[in-house]
C-alpha cells in the first residue's frame, strides 16, 4: 500500500436519504470517517488564497481503510452504505461466456508477464460515472498497483478495435503508436523521451524504460491499444458515448491483477444494459493454457461463533451474528449446530483472508460504541525491553563524555554503504526491491555513513565536532526466517584539525569501563591491527571481546573523507553492543530480573 488510507471525494448526488449529521454518524458506524464537508470553490480558494469562480456543489471527503478497494469510488461506497442500511441487497455478479481472446506471447515474460481482461457491454456513461470510472483506475494505480509497478489498467472502446488481441513485447524501435490525446505516432524510444517530461506520466517511465523490450497490446489489425504500464492508445480511448468497454490489466503479480480487475468490473457493471453482468475474456498464456477472466465466484471462509464473541467481548446469538454480517455485504449461514458461521466472500472483498476479518466485520456492524468497557482479567505491568533500557543508559554515558547524539536514516544508497566507505560489497546489505529514490536503496550496515554525512552537513560549525549514535543496522542472515536481522551498534565520530586518535580510543575505554568489561584477552576485550579499508592503515584497530570481533575504531581513511567532502581529519568508532548485554543477562539469570540486569551492565 502506498499509505494506510485513501481519500475519496463522494459526489453529492448519492441519495442516501439522510441528513448531513446522520450521514456522519452512518459513516462512523460503518467503519469509515467523514473527514470534511466542503466544495470545489472552497478547496481552490483555500489553496490559492483568493476568491475564485468555481462550483459550490457539496463534496464529502471520506477517510477509507486502504484495504477496502471496493470503497474507492462513488459506486462502491454508496452501494456498501445502502446495504448496511438495509436499503439494498448485495448483488450477485453474472459472468457470460467469452467472445474475445487475448493471446500472451513468450516475449513478455522478461518484462511484464501477466494479463487478464473483461468486457462490459451495453454501458451507459454519464458525466459523473465517466469521471468516477477514470478516478477509480487512478486510485487503484496509486494503491494496490503500487504506482503501476505491479499492476496497470487499460480500458478501450471495444467498437473501435478488432479481436482477437495479442499481448506481446517488442523492441522500442519496432513500436508505432499514437498515445492517448495525441495525434502524432511515436516509436518506443521517442515516446519515452516525450513522456519523461510529462507532469503526470513521467513517474511511470522508469518502470520499463531500461528494458530491452516494451509490452504492448495489439488487435487483429495490428493496431497498438496500449503500452503498459504507461499509456493507452488514442485510437481506442473511452468516451462518454462508449457502450462496450474492453478492460485489460497487465501485471507482474497475477493475484493483484485479478483483484484489480474484479474491483473495476464489480463497481461499474451496474451501468451495463444487463445489470451486474460481465463478459469474460479468454486469456491464452505462453504455454497454450486458456483461462477465462474475471472470476466473480464467491469463496467461503469459516469462523467459530465462540471465537467471534470472545474476541469482541460480547455474547451475540448466532442468528444475530449472521444478520450483522449480511449488513456488511456478506452472506452467512450457520453450521455444526450453530457453532460455526460460514461466510460467502464476494469478489469485491479481497481483504477477508481469515476468521479475524469476519470477526472485525461483526464488530463494526454491532457498533464499537455498543461495546462495554471492561478491565482486563490478567493484570500486567509494563517493562522496557532489556536492550532498549541498556541502550538508554549507555546513551547517557556517551553524552556525559561530551558527544552530541545524532539520529540518521536507516536506509542509504548502495554507493554510500560500500564505495564511499572504501569497502567492498560483500553481499551483506539488504536491498530494497523498488526504492523510492537512489538515496534509499539498501538498509545500512554501518552507522558511520550517517555520522559522516551529519559531520559533512555541519562542517562549518565550530570545531571539534563530536557526535554519536546508538541505533540498529540491518544485515542479511539466512538463519532467520525473514532472511535479515537487526544489530544494535554504537558509533561515534570526532572531527577536528588533527586526527585525535587518542580521543576516540579514550571513548572506547570509557564505554568498556561503564560496561564493566576489563582490558583482558581472556574475559575482557583487547585490540588487534585491523584490515578495515574505511580507516587509515596503521591507525586502525579491531575490538575483540572473548575471541570475537565486536567493533573497529581508528582514523578515517582520506579517500573516505574526500567522498563525504570533509577537509579535516576524523576519528571514528563503531561497536556491536548486544553481546555485552547478553553476557550480563546470562550471568544474572537466576535473579530473573532482566531489567535490573540491564542496569547493572552499565553501572557495574
Amino acid at each position: 500500500m502506498k499509505a494506510t488510507r485513501e481519500w475519496l471525494a463522494l459526489c453529492p448526488k448519492i441519495r442516501l436519504g439522510v441528513a448531513e449529521e446522520e450521514f456522519d454518524d452512518l459513516c462512523f458506524r460503518f467503519g469509515v470517517e467523514l473527514d470534511e464537508v466542503t466544495s470545489e470553490k472552497e478547496l481552490i480558494e483555500k489553496e490559492l488564497g483568493k476568491t475564485v469562480d468555481a462550483s459550490e456543489d457539496v463534496i464529502y471527503k471520506i477517510d477509507v481503510p486502504a484495504n477496502r478497494y471496493d470503497l474507492l469510488c462513488m459506486e462502491g461506497i454508496s452501494r456498501a452504505l445502502r446495504i448496511f442500511n438495509g436499503k439494498e441487497e448485495a448483488p450477485d455478479f453474472i459472468v457470460t461466456p467469452a467472445k474475445e481472446q487475448i493471446t500472451v506471447e513468450p516475449t513478455v515474460a522478461q518484462v511484464r508477464p501477466f494479463v487478464v481482461g473483461a468486457v462490459l457491454r451495453g454501458m451507459t456513461f454519464t458525466d459523473t460515472s465517466y469521471k468516477s470510472f477514470i478516478d477509480l483506475q487512478e486510485k487503484l494505480h496509486q494503491n494496490i498497483c503500487r504506482k503501476r509497478s505491479l499492476v496497470s489498467i487499460g480500458t478501450h472502446d471495444l467498437d473501435t478495435v478488432k479481436g482477437p488481441f495479442k499481448y506481446e513485447a517488442r523492441k522500442p524501435q519496432d513500436i508505432s503508436f499514437v498515445p492517448l490525446n495525441m495525434t502524432e505516432s511515436f516509436d518506443g524510444e521517442q515516446l519515452m523521451q516525450k513522456l519523461a517530461v510529462d507532469s503526470h506520466l513521467r513517474f511511470y517511465v522508469p518502470i520499463i524504460k531500461d528494458s530491452p523490450v516494451y509490452p504492448v497490446v495489439v488487435d487483429a489489425d495490428g493496431v497498438v491499444l496500449s503500452l503498459p504500464p504507461i499509456i493507452n492508445g488514442d485510437h481506442s480511448k473511452i468516451k462518454l458515448t462508449t457502450t462496450n468497454v474492453l478492460i485489460e490489466v497487465t501485471a507482474t503479480d497475477l493475484t493483484k491483477a485479478k483483484i484489480v480487475l474484479n474491483t473495476v468490473v464489480a463497481m461499474f457493471s451496474q451501468y451495463c444494459s444487463s445489470k451486474f453482468t460481465v463478459e469474460a475474456v479468454k486469456v491464452v498464456d505462453a504455454a497454450g493454457q486458456a483461462v477465462d477472466y474475471p472470476d466473480m465466484s464467491q469463496r467461503e471462509e469459516t469462523a467459530a461463533v465462540e471465537y467471534i464473541n470472545k474476541s469482541i467481548g460480547i455474547n451475540l446469538p448466532p442468528a444475530q451474528m449472521a444478520d450483522l454480517l449480511k449488513r456488511m455485504g456478506l452472506s452467512a449461514r450457520l453450521i455444526n449446530g450453530d457453532k460455526d458461521v460460514v461466510v460467502k466472500v464476494p469478489p469485491t472483498r479481497s481483504d477477508i483472508l481469515h476468521a479475524c476479518d469476519i470477526m472485525e466485520d461483526v464488530a463494526i456492524a454491532y457498533g464499537y460504541n455498543n461495546l462495554t468497557l471492561t478491565v482486563p482479567r490478567t493484570p500486567t505491568v509494563a517493562r522496557q525491553q532489556p536492550l532498549n533500557k541498556f541502550t538508554d543508559l549507555l546513551r547517557s554515558e556517551v553524552a556525559f563524555a561530551g558527544y552530541s547524539e545524532a539520529f540518521t536514516f536507516s536506509l542509504c544508497s548502495a554507493k554510500e554503504n560500500f564505495v564511499m566507505l572504501n569497502r567492498k560489497d560483500d553481499g551483506s546489505a539488504v536491498c530494497i526491491s523498488n526504492p523510492a529514490t537512489q538515496e534509499f536503496e539498501v538498509g545500512r550496515t554501518s552507522l558511520l555513513i550517517g555520522l559522516l554525512k551529519s559531520v559533512s552537513a555541519n562542517k562549518n560549525q565550530p570545531l571539534p565536532i563530536k557526535i554519536f549514535e546508538i541505533s540498529d543496522v540491518l544485515v542479511r542472515d539466512d538463519t532467520v526466517d525473514v532472511g535479515a536481522r537487526n544489530k544494535r551498534n554504537l558509533a561515534a565520530a570526532f572531527y577536528n584539525t588533527s586526527s585525535s586518535f587518542e580521543v576516540i580510543h579514550g571513548l572506547l575505554d570509557r564505554v568498556m569501563l561503564v560496561l564493566g568489561v576489563p582490558f583482558d584477552k581472556t574475559e575482557g576485550y583487547h585490540i588487534v591491527p585491523s584490515e578495515d579499508s574505511a580507516f587509515f592503515p596503521g591507525r586502525r584497530a579491531d575490538i575483540v571481546w572473548r575471541g570475537q570481533k565486536v567493533g573497529v575504531f581508528g582514523v578515517v581513511h582520506p579517500l573516505v573523507l574526500k567522498q563525504f567532502d570533509l577537509a579535516y581529519p576524523c576519528s571514528a568508532l563503531e561497536l556491536f553492543i548486544e553481546p555485552f548485554l547478553q553476557a550480563k543477562l546470562h550471568a544474572t539469570a537466576p535473579a530473573t530480573e532482566a531489567q535490573e540486569g540491564a542496569s547493572e551492565v552499565v553501572h557495574g
